[in-house]
């Protein structure tokens, strides 16, 4: 995704209010724009997690959710999100929507994620096939050693909106995760 694309914002009820560049979106604190989050799963109920680019403007090196991104222009939700499993991830799979959130996550001085973010769930039997320009590293993970680095001193190297959507993907979604395997 180019920081000139432009991306869709949304009024708390996730209407549309106009375009903005990806890279204003992100200034200052942030301006209220439409997000996804995708999780991914393999058959063994394990999670597929990401280490972001050290290129990425926001969260560099941070450990996240399978994929996010952002749907562009007149983009739908399905479509952004299937274009950046593939685009990042070299995969394909059908998605469960979860629910969505609203955050405002403040990195530096000079930037921000202000998003409503729809969040995603899948299994995915193919192999992935890492985008290194937007991946620095990945692993497979199960949900329980998750919660436990989470809770641990790990916690500190993972986004801000990984640990608000797993916090709630595994208080309310857990039999939708489980019942992926």
């Amino acid at each position: 995704m180019d920081d000139s694309d432009r991306l869709i914002l949304v009024d708390a009820a996730d209407q549309d209010v106009g375009y903005m560049s990806k890279t204003r979106c992100h200034e200052g604190q942030g301006v209220l724009h439409r997000a996804f989050s995708l999780l991914i799963f393999n058959e063994r109920g394990e999670l597929l997690i990401q280490q972001r680019s050290a290129s990425k403007r926001l969260w560099p090196l941070y450990w996240s959710n399978s994929c996010c991104s952002h749907p562009r222009g007149e983009e739908t939700l399905e479509a952004a999100t299937q274009r950046r499993l593939a685009e990042e991830l070299g995969i394909s799979c059908s998605l469960r929507f979860l629910f969505k959130f609203q955050y405002q996550a403040q990195f530096d001085d000079t930037g921000a994620e202000h998003e409503l973010c729809s969040v995603f769930i899948g299994r995915c039997r193919q192999s992935p096939r890492i985008n290194a320009a937007e991946i620095n590293d990945w692993r497979w993970i199960s949900p329980e050693a998750l919660a436990a680095e989470i809770a641990g001193a790990g916690s500190r190297t993972f986004t801000p909106w990984f640990m608000l959507e797993w916090a709630r993907i595994w208080a309310d979604y857990r039999p939708e995760v489980l019942s992926l395997q």
